[in-house]
């Protein structure tokens, strides 16, 4: 992409936009914390030029200098390949609109001309509420209170999950047309409130935690020696952003295998071979 070193998030969240969905990023520069939003994936959305998007980006002179690489995790195709880390062209969250409205939503196709405009009027808002209610705000002394182990910051952090976990669940009882689905998706959020709540009869045991431990090590062996720098904490931190944690501790018990699976994927991926040392 360039030179410049890729963003490391601390956080990843996909938000639904009414049939789309949008992945946003949480990184911190220079002790700040700051929103950042791919574009190629909006593109696609919208069903616009990618190359010619990021020539224009390129070009502006104030789009230039804010826009950044980070690495983004990615899901499988439907047919199960490719996914995992991936660097991708980012925009600040309060720049996103300077770009959109660059979009000449007349000259696009005319079954593209709705979702563009829908884009450019609601976008920044929808993302700006769904990390505010995520919590993937800058506002580090209000974090640090968070820390403390106190009944304020417990009973906070449980109402604060409790409502993201209604506001989703409306919005997918509007949308999906099966109730199986809504109730995976309900059980998945399920699994995120009680790891950050740290119920410690829905995570995984010390034996487990070792596993993941030995993985994440091994991958991070692998890829500093590829990159000649340390990069343990880039895969711990990756690891993080995957599975909605702040420590390999938290995982929930039903999400072991689906770890194990990633990270050894992930490993494969970096080596090419098919033996795997954790």
């Amino acid at each position: 992409m360039n030179d410049e070193k890729a963003l490391i998030p601390i956080k990843q969240r996909q938000v639904t936009f009414y049939e789309d969905e949008i992945t946003a990023v949480l990184v911190k520069q220079d002790d700040k914390q700051q929103i950042y939003v791919p574009v190629k994936p909006i593109c696609e959305s919208l069903g616009i030029d990618w190359d010619a998007q990021r020539q224009r980006i390129r070009r502006d002179p104030v789009l230039s200098k804010v826009v950044k690489g980070a690495v983004i995790i990615t899901a499988p195709s439907v047919k199960g390949l490719g996914g995992g880390p991936q660097e991708m062209l980012c925009l600040p969250l309060e720049f996103l609109n300077g770009w959109l409205f660059g979009i000449n939503a007349s000259r696009v196709k005319p079954e593209l001309q709705e979702p563009v405009l829908r884009y450019q009027l609601e976008c920044y808002k929808v993302l700006a509420e769904a990390f505010q209610e995520g919590r993937l705000t800058a506002d580090p002394a209000f974090d640090e209170l968070l820390q403390a182990d106190t009944p304020a910051a417990q009973a906070y952090k449980m109402i604060v999950a409790m409502m993201q976990l209604a506001r989703q669940q409306l919005l997918l009882e509007a949308r999906l047309d099966s109730q199986s689905s809504s109730i995976e998706d309900h059980e998945r959020r399920l699994e995120y409130v009680e790891s950050q709540l740290g119920n410690a009869s829905r995570t995984i045991t010390e034996d487990e935690a070792v596993q993941i431990s030995k993985a994440v090590k091994a991958i991070g062996l692998v890829w500093s020696q590829k990159e000649k720098k340390n990069q343990y904490g880039a895969v711990y931190g990756l690891f993080y952003s995957q599975f909605e944690i702040t420590s390999y501790k938290l995982l929930p018990t039903r999400r072991f295998r689906e770890a194990m699976n990633w990270l050894t994927q992930w490993y494969i991926e970096l080596t090419g071979k098919s033996e795997i040392p954790f």
